[in-house]
């Protein structure tokens, strides 16, 4: 199942929660955390919902709590009473329901923004409302568009929003895809492009979502890439090249290295594992976070 077919599916089964966070959060967690941050490991770990969809949300928040994961991430405010139960937080908000296509029809054309501005201000104030530090967005995809002129009004757009991204203290990420495998004709498909918009707005409140699976498949080089540019960066997900499956040895990267680089930057944020597992999910989330333990 791909991440948009995910988020609709499970958006249109989850009821809306009637009951504040804050309320949930002071009866305490359900689950304790049974594995604290190693206080060498300067990032945090959080896993991301669309893969895991087999389980309920609840049994998704049990595994991580156990294997000492921070976050449960690409869920709807709506789902913050049930992470607030687990002890959890939501380290990447998905996007919002009503722009459930937005990752084709994305910021980089204007005839998109009298639909996405007003969904994302609503988004962005329920991110907030959960205490939640994030919130994805999308360039969307050419279709015959060039990528500076893309570029310019993804930008004009954001800066509608952006006000508002700053008062509630929320940071816009734009999410780098692959459009070789997974999404063709996606602009946003090269850490320049990325780079270059965060230039563009001028805001601490925009930043770059960095999929290493995606830049891999891309471009490659990533290492580098993080390790010159991680001012740009606030995030990161994981999954292995080929496949989008685990992050073991039977794909090409090799993620104790990059975490590792991750690490001596510095890093401080979420690095989220995003892998589609074929086998015993349990395991091979274990094995990841294992992995990426430095």
């Amino acid at each position: 199942m791909k991440r948009r077919d995910f988020v609709r599916a499970a958006g249109a089964a989850l009821p809306l929660a009637g009951c504040a966070p804050a309320a949930v959060a002071a009866s305490g967690p359900l689950v304790p955390p049974t594995a604290s941050r190693s206080g060498a490991r300067s990032f945090r770990h959080s896993v991301t919902r669309w893969p895991f969809g087999e389980w309920p949300l609840e049994q998704l928040c049990e595994v991580a709590v156990d294997l000492g994961i921070e976050s449960v991430e690409l869920v709807q405010p709506t789902d913050a009473p049930t992470l607030d139960r687990y002890g959890l937080t939501c380290a990447m908000t998905a996007h919002p329901e009503e722009a459930e296509d937005a990752l084709r029809k994305g910021w980089n054309r204007e005839a998109h923004h009298a639909t996405l501005v007003p969904a994302y201000r609503r988004q962005l104030a329920a991110t907030a409302e959960a205490g939640w530090p994030h919130l994805i967005c999308f360039s969307g995809n050419r279709d015959g568009l060039d990528d500076a002129t893309g570029l310019e009004a993804m930008a004009r757009g954001i800066e509608q929003i952006l006000p508002d991204a700053e008062r509630l203290g929320v940071t816009l990420c734009i999410e780098l895809f692959n459009s070789k495998v997974d999404h063709p004709d996606y602009m946003g498909d090269s850490t320049a492009w990325g780079l270059e918009l965060v230039e563009r707005l001028g805001s601490e409140r925009f930043k770059i979502l960095y999929d290493i699976y995606h830049m891999q498949i891309m471009e490659g080089d990533v290492i580098r890439t993080v390790s010159d540019h991680l001012d740009a960066f606030a995030h990161f997900h994981t999954a292995g090249v080929p496949g989008r499956h685990e992050i073991d040895e039977s794909q090409e990267l090799f993620y104790p290295a990059i975490l590792r680089a991750l690490d001596a930057a510095g890093f401080s944020g979420f690095v989220a594992q995003e892998f589609i597992p074929p086998g015993d999910p349990r395991e091979a989330l274990a094995d990841a976070i294992a992995r990426c333990s430095v």
